[in-house]
């Protein structure tokens, strides 16, 4: 029987507080990573909407990635600004459960998107004559909306299990936010069924994506390798080599995160990945997916419509060109 259970009203996120000195530093490192994120995606998604060019499968896919980055670096990241900035490293018990579910949410969204921008180009690559017919827009809305709520009854229950869970007197979180795994170790009671329903989740939200994505791209090698000029295989699987990129990232850090052993403490080690794992995909993705000099020139191009409607700046083409030669008097 566990004596020491308390009315748990807030947690303390203890971050790295082990480092106190390197908290300017990180502070400011997280602080231009952030900045870069939302920035960068959200130029991605003004672009993809402003330019007919863009309005493709693939960069409607791509902008909704952008606007799934800053939301998922949103739930975590200003509360660990403010934390590194003010000293305050509480947290209300409602405020740690929203944080949670969203992060959730927002992580088995981001595999559905990749698997569905992975199906993107294996029928853009394995079907290119019925491309546009198979990728409609009806289609595209549809695998979309999919995506976005395919997670969230389940990871509302998560979440909502983790939280119904009796506490401890220690309200401190081993973490910068509010995981499930550092929370279940403050919890007073068997949490091994909340451990079982984690290991379901990230295999259903994480490895069957996965395994759907590796699928699309062995039909895709098998395609590629089958065409006979080497310049066609190398322009043919540039188009999805940023996408590769992505999922490397996404997916190796998150392996690496999800599927180690529990143990009594949370090192600094683990928090480092999770903090790998929850900003630096988020930041390089409009980077990555501008890669293809083809890509380069598309979102310049859309980018200079975009900043020639803000500021318009004047045709110098109609000056005179004696206007520039005047002599003084």
């Amino acid at each position: 029987m566990n004596l020491n259970r308390t009315v748990v009203t807030e947690f303390l996120l203890l971050g790295f507080s082990t480092s106190p000195e390197r908290q300017v530093l990180l502070f400011v490192a997280l602080l231009a990573i952030y900045l870069v994120t939302v920035v960068g995606n959200l130029l991605i998604i003004l672009v993809t909407l402003v330019d007919p060019v863009l309005h493709t499968s693939m960069y409607f896919f791509l902008s909704n990635l952008s606007a799934l980055e800053v939301g998922y670096t949103s739930v975590t990241v200003p509360k660990m600004l403010v934390s590194l900035i003010s000293g305050d490293k509480h947290i209300s018990f409602a405020g740690c459960a929203m944080q949670m579910g969203f992060f959730l949410c927002f992580g088995s969204t981001e595999s559905s998107f990749l698997a569905t921008m992975a199906y993107d180009r294996y029928v853009a690559i394995c079907n290119p004559l019925c491309y546009t017919m198979i990728m409609n827009k009806k289609v595209c809305v549809l695998l979309a909306a999919t995506s976005w709520t395919i997670g969230i009854p389940a990871q509302v229950v998560q979440t909502g299990l983790v939280f119904t869970l009796p506490f401890c007197s220690s309200r401190e979180i081993n973490h910068f936010f509010c995981d499930p795994a550092p929370l279940l170790l403050l919890a007073c009671a068997d949490t091994s069924m909340n451990e079982t329903l984690t290991y379901i989740m990230v295999t259903f939200f994480g490895m069957v994506p996965f395994a759907l994505i590796l699928l699309s791209y062995i039909r895709i090698i098998t395609t590629i390798l089958m065409m006979p000029s080497a310049e066609g295989k190398k322009r043919t699987f540039s188009t999805c080599s940023s996408h590769l990129i992505v999922v490397a990232l996404f997916y190796g850090s998150g392996i690496l995160l999800y599927l180690q052993p529990r143990s009594s403490e949370f090192p600094d080690g683990a928090k480092l990945l999770s903090l790998f794992y929850t900003v630096l995909p988020a930041m390089l993705n409009p980077f990555i997916y501008s890669l293809r000099n083809r890509d380069i020139q598309m979102v310049k191009e859309a980018l200079r419509k975009l900043i020639s409607k803000v500021i318009p700046f004047p045709d110098w083409s109609n000056i005179p060109h004696q206007f520039f030669f005047t002599r003084k008097a």
